[in-house]
């Protein structure tokens, strides 16, 4: 009996289990209680309220406190294990786990210790995930791996009212043989970019030289195209200036010879290219062919106007009843007239 009542006596003042405090606070009627702190209060061994930041009653002797839960942001951080994943690599891995206690009585009476279960879960849950990844995806997913593990954990710690609000990777330590693979890996892919680049702008390099090339040939084509071109209608223009002109000058011509004394002034112009003319003899070549009378200017300039007066004499003509063409056959040409001209002067 004695020994019974000394172990309920232990058991009574046995200390509470506490967590992120270094003693549990002492019932003397009148209380405070912190901010961002949940006091868990006993009557006679059984739940009986939760303490609210601030002042707070409770009675001496029946009522105790047995929690003190924090409801701040906890850090855990998670020691490093090994995992192997898809490819049979096996990985070294830790990280960080922030958790808060959102239900105090479930954390206080749903398990014996929140943290060390919820750090043991993320363990296991780290290990299967990674076991569904091979090496270069753990690396790559990294955010997705890390938010598998906040949604397993949350999963099985609701019932601990505990919430897990991010984890994190913090170290990946690969074996040293699969690093220098990793490496020589990372450098081959390097290297067959920079080939790759290198093709490609030869290849940029080639299309824009022979595109240059082309636009070059276009461009030049056209350019003498346009300048055939221009020099064709300026030709053409000069053509017509000069035939406008030389009608002009005809015309001119025939109106001055149409005038009085016009025949004297033919004469003289006609003189004047003849001895313009004769000057120019012998300067060009050796070899000359002069009419015998060369030197008289005076039959030369008469000639020249028999001539023009014999092409310039109004033609008879014939009746209507011939036809235009016969008419235009018994006119004599110019040359027919030059040659009756040369062969009376013979």
């Amino acid at each position: 009996l004695q020994r019974s009542q000394q172990l309920k006596r232990s058991a009574w003042l046995a200390p509470a289990p506490c967590r992120l405090s270094s003693g549990l606070p002492m019932n003397i009627g009148v209380l405070f209680v912190p901010q961002q702190e949940a006091w868990v209060v006993e009557r006679m061994g059984k739940f009986h309220r939760i303490l609210e930041p601030g002042l707070n009653f409770l009675i001496p002797l029946l009522d105790r406190i047995r929690y003190v839960q924090s409801l701040k942001e906890i850090v855990i951080n998670v020691p490093e294990q090994s995992a192997v994943t898809l490819d049979n690599v096996t990985l070294q891995i830790d990280g960080v786990l922030y958790l808060r206690v959102m239900d105090p009585y479930k954390a206080s009476y749903g398990v014996e210790d929140p943290e060390y279960a919820v750090t043991q879960l993320a363990q296991t849950t780290m290990r299967s995930e990674l076991g569904k990844l091979s090496l270069d995806r753990v690396f790559r997913e990294r955010e997705s791996l890390n938010a598998n593990i906040v949604d397993a954990i949350n999963q099985a710690s609701d019932y601990w009212g505990i919430r897990c609000l991010r984890y994190e990777i913090k170290d990946i330590h690969v074996p040293p043989r699969v690093k220098e693979s990793m490496q020589m890996q990372v450098e081959a892919e390097r290297r067959k970019r920079a080939m790759v680049l290198e093709s490609e702008g030869t290849r940029e390099s080639a299309i824009n030289v022979a595109e240059g090339q082309k636009q070059a040939q276009i461009l030049a084509s056209e350019a003498e195209k346009a300048e055939q071109i221009n020099k064709a209608a300026g030709e053409a223009n000069a053509v017509l200036v000069k035939a406008r002109a030389k009608a002009e000058a005809i015309q001119l011509l025939a109106a001055a010879l149409g005038q009085q004394h016009g025949s004297a002034a033919a004469s003289l112009s006609v003189a004047e290219q003849y001895v313009s003319a004769f000057s120019k003899l012998a300067k060009d070549s050796n070899t000359l062919l002069l009419p015998a009378n060369a030197g008289d200017v005076t039959s030369m300039v008469a000639q020249a106007l028999g001539i023009y007066s014999t092409l310039t004499k109004p033609q008879a003509v014939k009746t209507q009843e011939e036809a235009p063409a016969a008419c235009e056959d018994l006119q004599p040409s110019p040359m027919e007239v030059l040659k009756a001209e040369e062969s009376s002067s013979s």
